[in-house]
């Protein structure tokens, strides 16, 4: 798989790129290492530049935290990231059955992996901490791509693709909180 093609394909042609991913052959270690471990690295390397390096302000205060800080922090959020990922395809899996899909634990991971894309892209705005809210908008183009992709990729049937997609999506938000409330309360110190 070529990266970049990849990502051009899934953000720019998504209609034409899920059904591409469906029927690729691929395993789940392969998705971690020639794209997820890559993109994912990029808001983690952001924020340490971000934070380490620039600062920014807040509330009236310039806050710029020590380097060892920043790369604590970076690999820690890069490290769950990860982690969450495994967590959200698990998630899906599981719950395929209760809205008429076919449990598969690969295509849940496709459908995680490729949907996180904007997001792991939009997190290169995490270079300017105050930039970070367009990290979080490219995210929500990433929650449109979860919505294309899943139903297809999980077989769902229409009537219940809608529910699926929304179960998932709060279930998933709740996972990401869990995360972020761990990695701000061991640097909030």
């Amino acid at each position: 798989m070529d990266l970049v093609e990849r990502v051009k394909g899934i953000i720019l042609k998504p209609s034409r790129t899920w059904p591409e991913i469906k029927e690729e052959t691929i395993t789940i270690s392969e998705l971690y290492t020639s794209y997820a471990m890559i993109l994912a690295a990029i808001p983690a390397v952001a924020s340490l530049i971000g934070y380490g390096v620039i600062g920014h302000s807040a509330f009236g205060m310039y806050v710029r935290w020590g380097i060892g800080r920043a790369l604590g922090y970076a690999i820690l959020y890069y490290v769950l990231s990860l982690i969450g990922v495994y967590i959200d395809a698990l998630i899906i899996d599981a719950l395929a059955p209760s809205f008429g899909s076919k449990k598969n634990i690969l295509n849940a991971f496709k459908t995680v992996v490729f949907s996180m894309t904007p997001g792991w892209l939009g997190g290169i705005f995490y270079i300017i901490p105050s930039l970070s809210i367009l990290a979080i908008l490219a995210g929500l183009y990433g929650l449109y791509l979860f919505y294309l992709g899943l139903p297809l990729l999980m077989e769902t049937p229409k009537e219940k693709s809608l529910g699926y997609v929304i179960v998932v999506i709060v279930v998933t938000i709740v996972v990401n909180l869990v995360i972020g409330a761990i990695t701000g309360a061991i640097f909030s110190l």
